[in-house]
């Protein structure tokens, strides 16, 4: 495990000036650029921002509350999208979960209690067998995680999280990716609250393209 958490970023660095425009952003500094960039799905006018995560993760727990409050304000033009990063085993097994989830229809449920359950409780939620229990614990019927978990549709997008874990060039998380184009981190960017106006930058340079 000790191994798997050092894939999660380092302890943040000390914030710096937050960049208020694109020729503030340092390329190389404040984020990396994609490179071959990374095709999107989004409707013409919108910026996709991709968030790439793991349940494991004790810095993706602590982003969880800013991130949830940025949501409530970002820009409209901003699509945002949550993909469970894969490096080992017992990460796709998480993937897994929060594809899971998505098709059962829990996922806004499941997403902030499974990070909860493992950082502020204590709780080993790693296993498949772990995992189904704790689903079962929040109502969710056995043969109806089982059938999920299980399904084509659940192999798909957790085979698509692997290739996009691999596509990005990520080397830990948090991670965020703008428009498949713009890599960065809270260890890039300095804090969180810096990483999420490097993101907003970036994404409104996207939008003026």
């Amino acid at each position: 495990m000790k191994i798997h958490r050092l894939l999660c970023s380092a302890l943040l660095l000390l914030a710096v000036v937050l960049p208020t425009h694109a020729e503030d952003l340092v390329a190389g500094k404040h984020y990396q650029e994609v490179k071959p960039p990374v095709p999107t799905s989004v409707a013409e006018g919108k910026v996709e921002v991709v968030e790439l995560f793991w349940y494991g993760c004790p810095h993706c727990y602590a982003f969880e509350p800013q991130l949830k409050e940025w949501l409530a304000n970002k820009p409209e033009y901003i699509e945002f999208v949550r993909v469970p990063a894969v490096f080992a085993h017992n990460w796709e097994i998480h993937a897994r979960a929060y594809y899971a989830a998505q098709q059962l229809g829990v996922l806004d449920k499941i997403h902030p209690l499974l990070f909860e359950a493992i950082h502020r409780e204590g709780r080993k939620v790693f296993s498949v067998e772990e995992v189904q229990g704790f689903f079962t614990d929040q109502g969710v019927p056995e043969a109806e995680f089982k059938k999920a978990y299980e399904s084509f549709d659940v192999d798909t997008k957790a085979r698509h999280a692997i290739s996009l874990t691999r596509q990005y060039g990520i080397t830990g998380v948090p991670a965020v990716i703008v428009n498949g184009k713009y890599r960065t981190s809270g260890q890039e960017a300095g804090d969180y609250a810096t990483l999420l106006k490097v993101v907003e930058t970036l994404a409104d340079k996207e939008h003026k393209r």
